[in-house]
């Protein structure tokens, strides 16, 4: 399918969030057209991999804001990405026609104490109270920029377009990472089991094997701890699923390697997997 196959988005977002979202939207058979500056997006030096990942298949084109007029495409697109801080977007005096869709992606949102600072993923996942149960532990992935920035301002621009076909109007959608990412935990308030999803339970954790590689146990539900507790040959660890640790099955998943533990627990309902390097995920998700 290509729903966007008629919709054009010019981006003139850099780094991460904005180019992942039109990424997304290209996928959905937009046409992408990426503003850099002359001196191009940072990404494409500094990691040229991520650069191509993000934006193959995107007409590029070179814009000088101090100096030249705005590209032609942003007087013709129906949707605009922009991830400068609060004011930036506003000084360059683009005007644009009243059916387009205007997305900002911020860090903070345009008010508030923090609507000029500087931040990056790490940031924003503090302040929105998504690292309470992990610091000084780092994320291996960029929630805020990639969830609450990227896949939120996807969604809202689908609604906008949803929008505008009944109504013929554009609008200005701000996304805040900040906000967002305290909107993916917010229903956590109030947990009954502390860390439950950070190593509060021995049902939902990782566990390391013989061979130095781990095993994901996500058995939250009683069918499921059971479920593995009879293929470990455990019924005595069936009314602990909850308890903060297991030194005993920590030290029984260590007795085997990872191909074991899959070849016996993998595909019967226990709700345990393998750690796959980021190569074999690719590999077995292509």
């Amino acid at each position: 399918m290509r729903p966007l196959a008629d919709v054009t988005v010019a981006d003139l977002t850099r780094y991460l969030p904005g180019p992942f979202a039109s990424r997304e939207l290209l996928r959905l058979g937009a046409r992408v057209v990426k503003i850099e500056p002359p001196e191009g997006d940072p990404v494409a030096t500094s990691n040229p991999s991520a650069y191509r990942a993000l934006n193959d298949g995107k007409e590029i084109v070179s814009w000088d804001a101090r100096t030249e007029p705005p590209p032609a495409v942003l007087a013709e697109a129906d949707v605009v990405l922009e991830g400068f801080r609060p004011g930036v977007w506003e000084r360059l005096g683009v005007q644009l026609p009243e059916t387009t869709i205007l997305c900002s992606i911020t860090g903070f949102g345009i008010d508030g104490p923090h609507k000029l600072d500087a931040g990056h993923d790490l940031n924003y996942l503090g302040y929105a109270g998504a690292l309470e149960d992990t610091a000084p532990a780092l994320p291996p992935v960029q929630v805020a920029d990639l969830g609450a920035g990227a896949q939120a301002a996807v969604i809202e621009v689908l609604a906008a377009l949803l929008e505008r076909a009944r109504t013929g109007r554009g609008a200005h959608l701000i996304v805040s990472m900040t906000h967002g990412s305290h909107r993916f935990v917010a229903h956590q308030l109030g947990q009954p089991v502390p860390r439950l999803l950070t190593g509060g339970a021995a049902c939902y954790r990782i566990y390391e094997t013989a061979d130095g590689r781990y095993l994901t146990v996500a058995a939250l539900e009683p069918k499921f701890w059971g479920n593995l507790c009879d293929l470990l040959e455990r019924p005595d660890l069936v009314d602990r699923a909850f308890e903060p640790s297991l030194p005993e099955l920590e030290e029984l998943f260590r007795s085997r390697t990872l191909r074991d533990w899959l070849a016996l627990l993998e595909g019967k309902d226990t709700c345990v997997g393998p750690v796959l390097t980021l190569a074999e995920a690719g590999a077995t998700l292509a």
